[in-house]
């Protein structure tokens, strides 16, 4: 208990200095901040952060997702299908290309890098990875880890820049009016039973992302038949980003690396051309789709839906095509990408550890 007060307070603190700054999101990158920091420097209490915290701010953000379907929405992603299958293969052929640098020029088995370059895939290539032999799960976390970390604090400096034309004041302001506590009641009881319940029936169906994507698609789909659910007020979104945000930086552990500072410096590197590589993939949905800039970006952006939506929500893109993009990408890397790693892993992994076997007899 202690462990966790002390954490909810660096949470806190971190939100509130991410506040005053004017940081965009500063109620997620404030706490991931200082969680990681907080990780780091504190030796006598260890911060501590429980996954069902994470998970209720994912069935929150599901549900404000699920909110932004609307008839005509699904049949314009349904005229885009095409595109979001160029669009998924473009980046995950993309991520490949970096692991396969990034492998070379670190030395580490290509298996390893390239189940830890795998976009938006956290949850799913750590549960691969511990199924397959050969797989270093510290450097494989640690890559997805540290790339989810620079796309959700490079990605919302990007949208609220000048570049995609973000004015974040109003669109803050405009966030904060937008919902009040009193308009929750009663609707909200009725949405609340059905998307815990479709978040632990999705866990229990083994679903991908199941906490996020169970309350999405039954909120999307009462709100299609016409039983309207109540917006959430910002106050407890920013209360979700806490959650997420707390999680998300007590994952990174660089302390555990052997070679850290090579490791790292790749990482950042990596990170950082897999988001130029996004940007370029995004500028060609929007001119394929005519989408604005931030919505073309927040679709292609390798990093979590739930993270995505969060920015598409303050930036008032169109929620619906960010999800059903990063949706797609999502069910595509858990479906099709496992079977073809594990076809590939047969032929890389007995190379690699020939690689490393030689390597040590030098």
């Amino acid at each position: 208990m202690i462990r966790f007060i002390v954490t909810l307070a660096l949470a806190l603190v971190g939100g509130l200095l991410f506040t005053v700054i004017h940081s965009p999101l500063p109620w997620l990158l404030g706490p991931m901040v200082l969680a990681f920091l907080g990780a780091r420097f504190l030796k006598k209490v260890k911060p501590f952060w429980p996954s069902y915290l994470r998970d209720t701010a994912l069935i929150i953000i599901g549900y404000s997702i699920g909110l932004s379907f609307t008839m005509g929405t699904l049949k314009e992603m349904g005229q885009q299908l095409p595109s979001m299958i160029l669009m998924t293969v473009l980046l995950l052929l993309f991520s490949a290309l970096i692991a396969v640098c990034v492998s070379k020029l670190s030395g580490l088995p290509l298996p390893t890098v390239l189940m830890g370059s795998i976009p938006g895939g956290l949850s799913q290539m750590i549960i691969l990875a511990e199924d397959t032999e050969g797989i270093d799960l510290t450097v494989m976390t640690f890559l997805q880890v540290s790339r989810l970390m620079m796309i959700i604090f490079c990605v919302p400096l990007l949208v609220f820049s000048p570049l995609f034309g973000g004015d974040r004041s109003a669109i803050t302001e405009s966030a904060e009016v937008s919902a009040y506590w009193s308009d929750l009641f009663p609707n909200i009881f009725l949405f609340a039973f059905v998307c815990v319940a479709f978040a632990l029936l999705a866990k229990k169906i083994r679903f991908p992302s199941a906490y996020l994507l169970g309350p999405m698609i039954v909120t999307a789909i009462l709100h299609l038949s016409g039983v309207s659910g109540p917006a959430l007020p910002s106050s407890l979104l920013q209360f979700s980003q806490l959650l997420i945000g707390t999680y998300v930086g007590l994952l990174l552990r660089p302390e555990s690396l052997t070679h850290k500072v090579r490791i790292i410096g790749l990482a950042i590197v990596s990170g950082m051309v897999l988001i130029l590589g996004s940007l370029g993939l995004s500028a060609m949905l929007s001119h394929m789709h005519g989408v604005s800039a931030a919505t073309a970006f927040l679709a292609m952006a390798p990093g979590g839906m739930d993270q995505m939506g969060i920015m598409a929500k303050e930036v008032q893109a169109d929620i619906a095509t960010v999800s059903c993009y990063q949706l797609f990408r999502t069910w595509f890397i858990f479906f099709a990408v496992p079977p073809l790693l594990k076809l590939a892993f047969k032929y890389l992994i007995p190379g690699a550890k020939a690689g490393k076997k030689m390597a040590e007899g030098n």
